[in-house]
């Protein structure tokens, strides 16, 4: 069994100025700037056949390039259940369209549908028994990130190892768009 998800990479500049803002906030694991990324989708544990069937469906996966942008901060969680704080990803629709068809991909090697809605963001930190009132002026304080936009050409499918430091993430394959 192989734990994965599909995910755009951020770009090390961009995550530059992520990690600065990784501050002031007790608790808080923050993520490393290789592991920043845009979640496509989560496909969680698969057996390596299923792996491969998916790597070949994902290989067939097609998109435009496009241009993307960071924007606002928020946490995932209310009061004492907020468990993470994220940098948001400002509205595009070739993004959109991209995690339907990773989506699609994953039907077609025979994986269960996501329940989840789409919620692009990248994860900063993973939050335990995190002050609420701490973790809202965090917020406050960071609402008005806004990156530069930045040009994605490809995505990737990444293997996801979990240990007590937080998860470690490896590139398994790559995927052109455009």
């Amino acid at each position: 069994m192989i734990r994965l998800f599909a995910a755009v990479a951020i770009p090390p500049a961009i995550a530059e100025g992520l990690v600065r803002r990784q501050t002031g906030l007790d608790g808080a694991r923050w993520r490393p700037p290789e592991s920043l990324h845009i979640t496509l989708r989560f496909f969680g544990e698969v057996r390596e056949d299923i792996a491969d069937d998916l790597d070949g469906e994902l290989s067939r996966t097609t998109g435009p390039t496009m241009e993307l942008q960071l924007e606002r901060a928020g946490s995932f969680g209310e009061g004492a259940e907020v468990h993470a704080i994220w940098a948001g990803v400002a509205d595009n629709p070739a993004l959109r369209q991209l995690a339907a068809r990773c989506e699609q991909a994953a039907r077609r090697a025979g994986l269960k549908p996501e329940r989840r809605n789409f919620r692009p963001h990248v994860t900063l930190a993973y939050l335990r028994r995190a002050d609420p009132t701490a973790v809202a002026r965090w917020i406050q304080a960071n609402n008005l990130l806004q990156s530069p936009p930045f040009h994605v050409d490809r995505f990737g499918l990444y293997s996801s190892r979990l240990s007590p430091q937080g998860s470690h993430y490896a590139l398994e394959r790559e995927y052109a768009l455009g």
